[in-house]
């Protein structure tokens, strides 16, 4: 037979995966993959499930429908300042993972350099790859997760193409500062690259903390592609509703990506996430003021348990260091234990880095109910007291 693509083949089965299946055998609590558990809010809901009945259920646009582009564009001028064109400047697409690609695509040709960096969600490299584009990666230290400067300078090359930045940060909860921003713009424009930003979690950032797009700095609105999560914003990730936004001109270029992707998505759930942007204020901060409520709550019950945790000013995710512990065995070992023995699900930072990573770190998810958040700690804590601690059986 043929060899089937290299690529995909020596890919592994994605982590999140295969510690959720792990937490399904042993009944466990799923800290690790980032979903909510609890349901968006009901007005949205209800309003996908009218728009069902409105006889509008055959291919929409494929830009996505009227009332979303307009909300996407509305909503970037009212949270950010941007002037989008809904008409030109918003691809509505079937999640971020696809927004992330289509953006990809339209921008990388065979032998492009693309900078990446790590910790970085999984989807990054193997798309940048399977596009022959040339990943060069720096790497963000913990505590602080500061930007390396100095590296970040030496990775743009003339063969640079584009900078992918996630703010805020999967997995580390990073938010970029404006000063690190600006560092950033200064270097895509001396060097004529573009920037595709994955800010999937924009409204789920704890104050001090502040978002900031890169495309709202100077030079940048040209050179930027924004990329937006209905799922993020409104707790609903089932429904896989992403929005691109950007200039015309690479717009134009991200939809023929995207028509050769999905085409479209759900009309009736496009029209339910128009409804959702034009809530008011108020819903925006109190579900970030809510998410920073939970993140203390696990903070501070894992920090007791001797768990010190890193900053973490945005996301669904805090990153805790396990070398204190002495357990015997890596990250992707404590996690496996503690989702068999304890019966609680985490995810191996590890597995964010393409090589070499270090081996000491946790992420847990917190977008849970409290009561989960609270047995979740007894039970890691019950573990941590018992004659099991330091084994590393599944």
């Amino acid at each position: 037979m043929q060899p089937v693509n290299h690529l995909l083949a020596q890919t592994g089965t994605t982590i999140f995966t295969v510690m959720s299946a792990l937490a399904v055998r042993h009944g466990a609590i799923n800290l690790g993959q980032g979903f909510p558990d609890t349901e968006g809010p009901a007005d949205i809901i209800q309003a996908a499930a009218d728009a069902l009945q409105d006889n509008r259920n055959q291919y929409p646009p494929l830009t996505g429908v009227p009332e979303l582009r307009q909300a996407v564009a509305a909503a970037n001028a009212r949270f950010y300042g941007l002037n989008i064109d809904p008409d030109g400047g918003v691809v509505v697409t079937s999640g971020a993972t696809e927004a992330i690609t289509a953006c990809l695509m339209a921008l990388i040709n065979p032998g492009d350099e693309v900078i990446l960096i790590e910790p970085l969600y999984d989807t990054y490299l193997p798309v940048v790859k399977m596009l022959g584009g040339v990943p060069v990666l720096i790497r963000l230290a913990p505590p602080d997760w500061a930007l390396p400067r100095a590296a970040l300078t030496a990775a743009f090359s003339p063969r640079t193409k584009l900078l992918l930045l996630n703010s805020p940060m999967n997995p580390c909860g990073k938010v970029f500062t404006a000063d690190e921003l600006g560092f950033i713009a200064g270097l895509l424009v001396r060097h004529d690259a573009y920037a595709v930003c994955d800010e999937v979690y924009e409204h789920l950032t704890f104050a001090p903390a502040r978002h900031i797009p890169l495309m709202t700095l100077p030079g940048m609105a040209e050179r930027c592609l924004r990329i937006g999560s209905a799922g993020k914003t409104f707790s609903l990730t089932g429904w896989k509703v992403g929005y691109i936004s950007g200039p015309n001109a690479l717009c134009a270029v991200v939809a023929k990506a995207h028509q050769n992707l999905t085409f479209t998505t759900a009309p009736n759930l496009q029209r339910a996430v128009a409804l959702g942007l034009q809530k008011p204020d108020a819903y925006f901060a109190g579900l970030a003021d809510e998410l920073r409520a939970k993140r203390d709550i696990l903070a501070t019950g894992l920090a007791a348990l001797g768990l010190p945790v890193l900053p973490t000013d945005g996301s669904y995710f805090l990153t805790t260091d396990i070398s204190a512990l002495g357990f015997p065995g890596d990250d992707l070992a404590f996690c496996q234990s503690i989702t068999a023995q304890a019966r609680v699900a985490a995810i191996p930072v590890s597995a964010f880095y393409a090589a070499d990573p270090p081996k000491n770190f946790v992420r847990f998810a917190f977008c849970k109910q409290d009561a989960v958040l609270a047995e979740a700690l007894a039970r890691l804590n019950a573990w941590m007291q018992s004659a099991k601690t330091l084994t590393a059986a599944v």
